[in-house]
């Protein structure tokens, strides 16, 4: 119960400092404080609703734990949160680690993607798009491009409650971390005094330094890589615990071979064709092997193709916030449809979520939690289903 009055004070918070937010990214003109006004509005919405409804969202996720439990089809057990496999040496369960990892094609091919239990890909400014790339089974020793954040990619990340890893990030968006309750680690800080993310590990300027790396065959600001188990050092001396996380997902076995479909392929138009994503699916194997830009997306250590077991696309609103940057607004609550790809076949649903600090919940068209397959999942974000085919 004391869990969740935090959650609804930090939603409290978060509402209050949108408005800060408003008067910093004024500066850079009206048309920015005016989509961001709108964004501050659609925030005091959700925490009206969870404010509200505290109660009838407890009682619904009992009655949805009670309704689960009796669903003979769902994998329990001592399991990976974010993957649903057992536990093993090889199969860890630490806390959610959250990195942001960019996805221009000069920070092409990137490293530990392989090794993400999650990832989800959203639009950028530009037309570009990064990955909040979720660790938790695996802690690779080599992860980036790490890039800067953004209000909406800290609102992803948040639903996991993890430790999370930027690069920096404009100045007035350092508020909206610090107000997330967000256990970070970053480089950089705000120096404008607005709010108190401080730097808490350093970024070396060039080569390997203690806590990170700058690749010298690669250009700023695409060289920037951070090794999870050295960020976990850090995180624990900052006083972060290394235990705990939350997870969207609820997971079965696999398909039987006769009961797999023949959706072959899944294609996402995030914005041009530097960014068009296909996930082409392999029966035999029951997995998705990903592209890029027509090119299959590989790890730059082992060349192994990017494979994951479930692919999933939320539709939400995106738009251009209008201030110089060109920076996105992105609703990361409420609600929105959702295709569910699994097994060679898919199922059309909803996401939703009251705040960004709880994880989304996945129901198919009748409101019944969407099982998913074991394993890796890549979540894709995007504005409409025009921009989907399969």
């Amino acid at each position: 119960m004391k869990r969740k009055n935090l959650k609804i004070i930090k939603i409290i918070l978060v509402a209050i400092t949108l408005f800060s937010v408003i008067a910093a990214m004024g500066l850079a003109g009206c048309k920015t404080a005016a989509a961001v006004d709108e964004t501050a509005a659609a925030q005091e919405t959700s925490v009206q609703e969870t404010e509200g409804g505290a109660e009838t969202a407890a009682e619904e996720t009992a009655a949805e734990t009670t309704a689960e439990a009796a669903n003979p089809d769902e994998i329990k057990g001592d399991i990976n949160i974010l993957t649903g496999l057992e536990l093993s040496d090889s199969v860890l369960n630490g806390r959610p680690v959250a990195v942001m990892i960019e996805n221009q094609p000069a920070a092409r091919p990137q490293s530990g993607l392989t090794s993400a239990d999650v990832v989800f890909e959203v639009v950028d400014e530009g037309g570009v798009t990064r990955f909040v790339s979720i660790f938790s089974s695996k802690q690779p020793d080599l992860v980036g491009p790490v890039r800067s954040t953004r209000p909406y990619y800290a609102e992803i990340a948040a639903g996991f409650d993890p430790i999370y890893i930027f690069w920096g990030t404009a100045p007035y968006f350092y508020i909206l971390v610090e107000r997330l309750g967000l256990d970070y680690l970053s480089p950089l800080g705000d120096d404008t005094g607005a709010s108190s993310i401080a730097a808490n590990f350093v970024d070396p300027g060039s080569g390997e330094g203690a806590d990170a790396i700058r690749d010298t065959t690669r250009q700023a600001p695409h060289n920037a890589y951070i090794r999870i188990p050295r960020m976990l050092e850090i995180a624990q001396n900052q006083g972060y615990s290394l235990e705990g996380g939350q997870s969207p997902f609820h997971f079965k076995e696999d398909a039987a071979e006769a009961d797999r479909g023949d959706i072959a392929d899944i294609t996402l138009n995030f914005s041009q064709q530097t960014f068009k994503a296909e996930f082409k699916y392999d029966s035999a194997s029951n997995t998705y092997l990903r592209y890029i830009a027509g090119d299959a997306n590989t790890d730059r250590e082992t060349g192994d193709q990017v494979t994951v077991n479930n692919v999933i696309v939320l539709i939400t609103d995106i738009k251009n916030s209008g201030d110089e940057a060109g920076h996105m607004l992105v609703r990361t609550t409420q609600s929105g449809d959702a295709y569910y790809f699994f097994d060679g076949n898919v199922i059309e649903g909803t996401w939703s979520r009251l705040s960004a600090l709880e994880p989304f919940k996945f129901k198919d068209k009748d409101g019944k939690t969407v099982l998913i397959n074991r394993g890796q999942t890549w979540v894709s974000v995007i504005a409409g289903i025009e921009q989907l085919e399969y």
